[in-house]
C-alpha cells in the first residue's frame, strides 16, 4: 500500500474514525485503524465491536492494497504537521512498518495484521429511509441529556427510536429517560420508515452520530435491522449494534390530567435558576418552586453556605391555579430548558406528582421531570 493524501483531508477523516476507538482495551487490534486504498480511494475504518466508521476520500495511490497502524498515535501525528503538508503512507506489507513521510519529517508505525481485524458487516438492513441533518440533530439534542448511565438498567442506556401512533397519525418518535426525567420528541414518519422496528440506539452510537452531524446539511440515510443500524452521512458510514432490551411503556408514566399551568419566560426562569442554585456546591440539591397568582419564587438552600431566593412576577410569569410549592434538581431544570424557545410551560398536578414541561410554541417535545422533596 502506498499513496499521498493532503494533510487537511486525512486529518478529517482520522478525527471521524480514531474517535470510536477505545483507548483502554485488552484486545490490541483494536486500537488500530484499517487503512486501505484502492485505485485513488483511500477508506479508513474504525471499530470497538460495538460501532464501526468508515470513511472515504481522495487519495492518490501508487500501490494498492491495506494495513492497520495506531488510530490515536496516527492522528496526533497528522494533527502536528504543518497544515499545507502532503502526507506519504507507505506499507509494503507482511509485518513490515507503515512509513509516513511529509517534508523533511519521516516516521514508522507498527503495524498489526489486517486478517485480525474485525468486520462489522451490516448484513441485512430492510428498513431504510431518509432524515434531513437538522432533524436528527433535533430528535438527538432534545432527548439525550435523559439517557441513563446506570448500566445495570441497560436498555435506558440509549434513546428509543420508534414509530407511534398519535391523533395527527403515525410519527417518528425518540425517547430517553433515566427514570427521574424523560424526554420525547417527536418528528413527520419519514417515506420507508412505517413498517421499522423499535430499536434503542447506545449512548455512544448517539454521541458519536451527533459529533458527525455538525458537519453536514443535508439529508442523513438511515437503514436498520432488529440488531444494527447505520447511518450515512456524506462519505462516511457509521454502523453500531443496537441495546438488546425491551424499552419500558414510558407512556404510563406521563401524566394526562395536570391542570395547575405556569408559562414563563425561558431565559428569565433559566438565568433565576441559576443565580439561586448557585448557593449550593451539590448538584442534586433542589431549587423550590413557589406559586402564587402569577407569582414565581425559586429559593434554594445550603447548610454551609446559606440562602438565596428571586421572585418572577406578573409580567414575566401566568399563573391562575391554587399555592402550590415544589422542588426540582436545579440542573435537570437547566437540561430541559436548554431545548425550548422562549417559553417554557410547566404542568403540574401536586407538590409530589410529576410534572410535564413543554416549549408553549412547540408541542413536538414533551418532557417529564419527578419532584424533588424539598
Amino acid at each position: 500500500m502506498k499513496f499521498k493524501a493532503d494533510r487537511a483531508t486525512l486529518l478529517r477523516a482520522l478525527g471521524h474514525v480514531q474517535s470510536v476507538v477505545e483507548r483502554r482495551n485488552t484486545i490490541p487490534i483494536l486500537a488500530n485503524v484499517m487503512i486501505a486504498v484502492r485505485d485513488g480511494r483511500l477508506t479508513l475504518t474504525a471499530t470497538d465491536m460495538e460501532i464501526a466508521v468508515v470513511e472515504e476520500v481522495a487519495a492518490s495511490s501508487s500501490r494498492n492494497g491495506a494495513c492497520t497502524a495506531p488510530a490515536a498515535t496516527l492522528y496526533e501525528i497528522v494533527r502536528k504537521l504543518p497544515e499545507t503538508a502532503e502526507v506519504e503512507l507507505d506499507c509494503p506489507g507482511g509485518d513490515a512498518p507503515l512509513a509516513l513521510r511529509a517534508g523533511r519529517y519521516a516516521t514508522s508505525l507498527v503495524v498489526l495484521p489486517i486478517d485480525d481485524f474485525p468486520s462489522m458487516t451490516a448484513g441485512t438492513l430492510p428498513h431504510k429511509f431518509n432524515l434531513a441533518a437538522k432533524t436528527l440533530r433535533g430528535l438527538i439534542d432534545r432527548t439525550r441529556f435523559a439517557i441513563s448511565t446506570e448500566e445495570t438498567r441497560y436498555y435506558l442506556n440509549g434513546i428509543y427510536l420508534h414509530v407511534a401512533e398519535t391523533d395527527a397519525g403515525k410519527m417518528l418518535r425518540a425517547v430517553a429517560t433515566d427514570g427521574h426525567r424523560l424526554a420525547r420528541v417527536e418528528e413527520d414518519l419519514p417515506e420507508g420508515a412505517a413498517a421499522m422496528p423499535g430499536v434503542i440506539i447506545p449512548r455512544k452510537t448517539v454521541n458519536e452520530l451527533r459529533k458527525l452531524l455538525d458537519e453536514v446539511t443535508g439529508d442523513i440515510e438511515v437503514a436498520l435491522s432488529d440488531t444494527r443500524i447505520q447511518f450515512k452521512v456524506g462519505t462516511i458510514a457509521l454502523t453500531s449494534k443496537l441495546i438488546d432490551g425491551t424499552f419500558p411503556e414510558y407512556d404510563r408514566v406521563i401524566p394526562r390530567d395536570n391542570d395547575k399551568i405556569l408559562r414563563v419566560g425561558k431565559q428569565d426562569f433559566a438565568n433565576a435558576v441559576a443565580r439561586v442554585s448557585a448557593i449550593s456546591t451539590e448538584r442534586s440539591r433542589p431549587v423550590k418552586m413557589s406559586l402564587a397568582r402569577d407569582l414565581l419564587v425559586l429559593s434554594a438552600a445550603s447548610p454551609d453556605q446559606g440562602t438565596a431566593s428571586e421572585e418572577l412576577d406578573d409580567g414575566r410569569v401566568t399563573y391562575d391555579a391554587g399555592p402550590l410549592e415544589i422542588g426540582f434538581q436545579a440542573r435537570y431544570l437547566n437540561d430541559i430548558t436548554d431545548q425550548i424557545g422562549e417559553q417554557v410551560e410547566f404542568r403540574f398536578a401536586d407538590g409530589s406528582a410529576p410534572t410535564v414541561v413543554q416549549d408553549a410554541a412547540d408541542p413536538s417535545a414533551l418532557f417529564v421531570l419527578m419532584p424533588m422533596r424539598v
